[in-house]
Order: structure tokens, then C-alpha cells, then sequence
């Protein structure tokens, strides 16, 4: 059986005795046909099962595709579920959908951004990505890129100050040397596993915001003449109710359980809160427990937890400005700490 050859705009305006210009125009200028020979080109591209110029390569003919890259950090699964990239999605989506721009999400584990590079207009980075090869390849593209949570050098980027907000939320609680702290750490070694720091490198603090907002507690656990090491500081791979609360029970079972625990997220704060409240241990009279991140769980669980509000969705939004902006430019938006009754009785 002889393979049907593939329509194009050539062949079509060749079956139907026209330009290539007529033929193009009835779909994308409409204006340049009368509406009578417009319908006539259409009915019988239509009966040809033509439907139409390639937009893809139409789009890369122009310069731009109108669909722009989404990097997450992590896989799209997690980050769909975890509820402050939720936030940050909504603001990015709000502003797009006034631009009719197209998102694509693109995951940070995946082992380059070769496949997609040519087809989207530039790139919005969620998180440093876990792949360091897609990390150089946004320093090296032509394509726009602003990075949210980190930096790169010459590139537009969204930001908090951590280390100023974890500084600020440590301070509510850690009064004196004499309290037992523990720090509940979001990724700060390079490890699969919720285990204790010991004395593993940490993530440097161009990769890791955790990195940051550690330097903001342990700054005022020294600043009151206290003292953490790395047998009272946890990392935990992922902000998920099962890693934290594996970090929380380890945390409680040592031989002099803290009166204070850090903790670099809500999900993570949440959990530990529950395991102590399980216990039979009052927060925050026995135990007094912050978070980072400003979720709406933190205010409606009981008692409410005292956190750092980053407000995410105007991340969002601010990254999808950013886009658009032809000048590159660093913006550090403000945060704001929640005091609620999981740090004060």
C-alpha cells in the first residue's frame, strides 16, 4: 500500500488551485479574504483533512512560541502536592492567563532541558534544581530565565531574606542558653533519608534556601550563648508528613528531648506538632514549635502555629512580571512572622 504523503500549505494551494498566500491567510489573516472565498478555502481544506499551517514552526519562524518553561525543583508529582509550590503556581498562572501564555512544567530531575529548549520562550526556575546539568544549562541559554529561591548571576530572580526570617522567627523563642533546642532541616545534606546532620557537609547556600534559614536560627542560638550541634539538627528530603514525623520522633526520644523545636517548613512544624501532642505534651507550655511558609494550615490547626508568612502567590506573580520585563533585575520581597499560640501561652 503506497504510505498518503503529508499535507502542506504547498500541496494544498497546488490541489486547490490557489497561492500558498491564499491558503495561509484563510486560517491565520482573515481579514485579507472576503468572507464568501475565506469559507470556501476552509470547507474544502477541511474535506482534504488539511487543518492548517504548522503553528510550531510558524511559531519558531516568529521568534517566540508564547509557552513559557516552568522548572520545578523537584518532580511534578511532589511539587503538585505540596502546598506552598501550589501558591506560588496560582500567582504565576494568574498573571499568564491575562498574556495568553502557555505553561509548560518541566521537572528539575529530568537529565537536560535539550528536549524543549527550542519550543518555549524562556524559562521561570521554581527552586534550584536537584540536576546540577540543568542548573548550567539556564546560566548558559540565550532564552529568557528568572529563578525563584536562588540566584543566578546576570538573571532576573525572586527572593526572601531566609536567613533574616529564620533569624526573626528563632527569636520569639529561643530566650536564653539554658533552652533545649532542635532544628527540623529541609534538605541540608545531600541524602534520600531523614537522618541527623553529624558532621556531613552541607549543601552550599547558593543551592539550598535550607541552607539559609539554618544560618538565620543558628545566629540566635549563639546570639543568647547557646549552642546546637549537628546531633540536634535534622535533615528531612522532602516537606512530607511521613519524613518529618520520623524526624520529630527522634527528636523527642533523645535523652534530653527539646523545649524548642526549629522547623524550616509548616508540613514539617505540623507534624511535629502532632507527634507531641500525641505524647501527652502541652504546646507551647512543654514544647514550643515554629514553622516557615505561611500555609492556611498553619492558622487552622489547633493551636495555631506561629510562622513566617512568604507569601508565595506574590511570588508568583512577581516572576511572571519578571518574564516580561527586558531588563534583568533581583527583587526581595518582604515577609511578614505570624505570632500564633504554638510560641506564646
Amino acid at each position: 500500500m503506497q504510505k498518503k504523503s503529508k499535507l502542506t500549505l504547498k500541496s494544498v494551494a497546488k490541489m486547490l488551485g490557489v497561492s500558498n498566500a491564499t491558503v495561509s491567510n484563510a486560517f491565520n489573516r482573515p481579514d485579507q479574504l472576503s468572507p464568501k472565498k475565506r469559507e470556501e478555502i476552509l470547507r474544502a481544506c477541511k474535506e482534504l483533512g488539511y487543518s492548517g499551517p504548522n503553528q510550531a514552526a510558524r511559531s519558531l519562524r516568529k521568534g517566540h512560541s508564547g509557552i513559557v518553561g516552568l522548572v520545578l525543583s523537584d518532580s511534578p508529582k511532589y511539587m503538585m502536592s505540596d502546598p506552598v509550590a501550589n501558591q506560588f503556581l496560582q500567582g504565576v498562572t494568574e498573571h499568564f492567563e491575562q498574556t495568553s501564555a502557555n505553561l509548560l512544567l518541566i521537572s528539575g530531575n529530568q537529565p537536560s532541558l535539550s528536549s524543549v529548549v527550542d519550543f518555549v520562550d524562556g524559562f521561570i526556575c521554581y527552586g534550584a534544581p536537584r540536576n546540577t546539568a540543568i542548573a548550567e544549562e539556564l546560566i548558559n541559554t540565550s532564552k529568557k530565565v528568572v529563578t525563584v529561591d536562588f540566584n543566578i548571576q546576570g538573571r532576573s530572580s525572586v527572593n526572601i531574606d531566609n536567613e533574616q526570617a529564620a533569624y526573626q522567627i528563632a527569636s520569639e523563642v529561643v530566650l536564653n542558653s539554658t533552652q533545649k533546642v532542635a532544628i527540623l532541616g529541609l534538605r541540608l545534606i545531600d541524602s534520600k533519608y531523614t537522618c541527623r546532620v553529624h558532621n556531613n557537609e552541607l549543601l552550599s547556600t547558593q543551592e539550598s534556601i535550607a541552607h539559609r534559614r539554618l544560618d538565620g536560627y543558628l545566629k540566635r542560638i549563639e546570639e543568647v550563648g547557646g549552642l546546637v550541634s549537628g546531633e540536634q539538627i535534622w535533615s528531612i528530603p522532602e516537606s512530607s508528613h511521613d519524613f518529618a514525623t520520623i524526624a520529630a520522633r527522634e527528636a523527642m526520644d533523645t535523652q534530653n528531648p527539646p523545649d524548642i523545636l526549629l522547623c524550616m517548613s509548616d508540613i514539617i512544624a505540623l507534624s511535629a506538632m502532632k507527634e507531641v501532642l500525641q505524647r501527652g505534651l502541652k504546646i507551647p507550655q512543654d514544647v514550643k514549635i515554629v514553622g516557615f511558609d505561611g500555609i492556611d494550615e498553619a492558622q487552622r490547626f489547633h493551636p495555631a502555629l506561629t510562622t513566617v508568612e512568604q507569601f508565595s502567590r506574590q511570588k508568583g506573580i512577581k516572576a511572571a512580571e519578571l518574564f516580561y520585563q527586558t531588563a534583568e533585575e533581583s527583587v526581595v520581597l518582604p515577609f511578614q512572622i505570624e505570632n500564633r499560640e504554638s510560641s506564646h501561652t
